[in-house]
């Protein structure tokens, strides 16, 4: 594993190298079950991949870095790994801001804070408030996320604003409500990684990913490296993005 991230290091300075990656961290379950331990172990031990992840990202030059850590439909989960998926997010935020402050980590969380215990929304905004001149890398965390909800909260606040005459429903248009998304300033992703061979996108950045390359790989999230990161990399290095167009060399042929 290190000689393949040794021999690809230069990928990250490459000039198509994506400004902006998102992650689906998938599996840790499975990686669990595969060694007969609880569910709970596998979470442990994802918290130690997104460490590496963010390492990774730093040294590679990335920009932006969405990670998926809680989903809107993770609430169906059993209410026991509910509360330990919570006490491990508390965890990393005492333990793991003021590194990442350190190190000049922008942290923004994107998702629905109504509902959610008040430590936990304080915990968000003061990490958000500590870090927020941050340049190094911008790290924006999906927690109680779903693709389908921002978007509807985006039209839901447009047709408000209609309501009150602030602005007229032909201002409606795709400009207008990507800038009433979570993150509005936050580019679309160039490149999505999903571990666990799962390939699919899980009401993730629906509207953002709209011409997102993706990769998806075999290992499970809690053994996730820099070398599968740069791994990923290398692949959508390796593509053409068209947009809906064509190559110029078929435009002009």
């Amino acid at each position: 594993m290190q000689e393949l991230a040794t021999a690809r290091a230069g990928i990250c300075d490459a000039l198509n190298a994506p400004r902006h990656v998102a992650v689906i961290m998938d599996g840790n379950g499975r990686w669990a079950t595969q060694r007969s331990l609880p569910r709970t172990e596998g979470h442990r031990h994802g918290v130690e991949a997104v460490r590496r992840l963010v390492r990774a990202a730093i040294e590679c030059g990335t920009e932006y870095l969405t990670v998926f850590t809680f989903s809107s439909e993770n609430w169906r989960r059993p209410r026991a790994e509910v509360n330990y998926l919570f006490a491990l997010l508390r965890r990393f935020i005492r333990q793991d801001v003021a590194q990442l402050h350190s190190a000049g980590v922008r942290i923004r969380v994107i998702g629905e804070r109504d509902g959610l215990e008040a430590d936990i929304v304080q915990m968000i905004e003061e990490c958000e408030a500590l870090t927020a001149l941050n340049r190094k890398l911008n790290l924006v965390v999906a927690f109680n996320y779903g693709g389908r909800t921002e978007i509807a909260r985006a039209a839901r606040i447009m047709a408000e604003k209609v309501l009150r005459g602030e602005m007229s429903a032909d201002q409606i248009d795709e400009e207008s409500l990507a800038a009433h998304l979570y993150a509005p300033e936050v580019p679309e992703p160039d490149l999505l990684i999903r571990t666990s061979g799962e390939q699919r996108v899980s009401n993730y950045l629906l509207w953002q990913m709209a011409y997102t390359e993706m990769v998806f790989v075999e290992e499970h999230w809690p053994d996730f490296d820099k070398a599968i990161f740069l791994r990923a990399i290398n692949e959508y290095a390796s593509r053409q993005r068209r947009f809906g167009g064509v190559p110029a060399a078929v435009a002009t042929g």
